[in-house]
């Protein structure tokens, strides 16, 4: 049995917050970090990955945590089984770890249910319309966002009556182009889906390699999409090694493995 110092059910997580999304009515929302938590080693200390190999009495506290910041009960703080998709589930109720979809983004219009994403590197995107009262996170990794999850996203919320005109967006913390070095067949399948692409690229620190700005990407795609009103924190999650996990930086490490952020967002009630 884990033993850890139990907290008062009372505790937050600190997290970081996206103007934009701040200013939007009857929202919540939490970029969260590594900071807050009770995992130890690798994961120290705000670890909310239920896919990792931590003890998951610690994830279990550390999402409670997060779920308390943002105002829900513990198991209503959902998020997915990632698989690098352009996926989208509407969220209506809560699920379980055995039971959570295999998608890599969640839409609502429930109050009191806060949908989000897992990150450790790739881009957190939350994203709100406050007069329709919908909600949606977003996992884009390059992956993700190049086979079209955010527009799927996007669609997906307008279904539940939200215009994408009116949707605020945050982006959260994810790895920065100083520190996303690619390979020369990386570039090649961007440049070809549309030779514009090449302006997300910047010469690499080795010969055949190139920098990839993620951040620019998620950004350049949503206002293809239609959104006006984007917000980007700008925080870099390898170079941060003190408030961010990086799978990345894990993997330069040699570490067994790495902790993840939540990122969330809700309806209040």
């Amino acid at each position: 049995m884990t033993e850890f110092p139990l907290p008062p059910l009372q505790i937050a997580a600190p997290s970081l917050q996206a103007t934009l999304l701040s200013k939007q009515s009857g929202i919540r929302h939490a970029f969260f970090m590594r900071i807050g938590g009770v995992s130890e080693g690798v994961y120290e200390s705000l670890n909310g990955g239920v896919g990792s190999n931590d003890d998951q009495a610690r994830v279990s506290e550390n999402r409670a945590r997060m779920a308390t910041a943002l105002r829900v009960k513990p198991e209503n703080l959902l998020t997915a089984y990632q698989v690098h998709s352009p996926d989208v589930i509407v969220a209506t109720e809560p699920w379980t770890r055995e039971t959570r979809p295999r998608v890599d983004a969640i839409v609502t219009q429930v109050p009191g249910l806060a949908v989000g994403v897992s990150t450790a590197d790739c881009g957190p995107v939350l994203l709100a319309d406050a007069q329709a009262r919908v909600v949606g996170a977003a996992h884009a990794g390059w992956r993700g966002a190049f086979t079209g999850v955010l527009e799927a996203t996007l669609a997906a919320m307008e279904k539940l009556g939200a215009r994408r005109e009116r949707i605020a967006v945050g982006i959260g913390p994810m790895i920065r182009l100083a520190n996303y070095e690619v390979g020369a067949e990386f570039v090649d399948r961007f440049h070809q889906q549309d030779p514009e692409n090449l302006r997300f690229f910047r010469a690499g620190r080795r010969e055949g390699h190139a920098l990839f700005d993620l951040a620019g990407y998620i950004t350049a795609r949503l206002k293809q999409a239609g959104v006006a009103s984007i917000g980007d924190l700008g925080n870099c999650t390898y170079a941060e090694p003190e408030l961010f996990y990086s799978y990345r930086r894990s993997t330069h490490r040699s570490e067994p493995d790495y902790g993840r952020h939540i990122n969330a967002i809700a309806l209040s009630d």
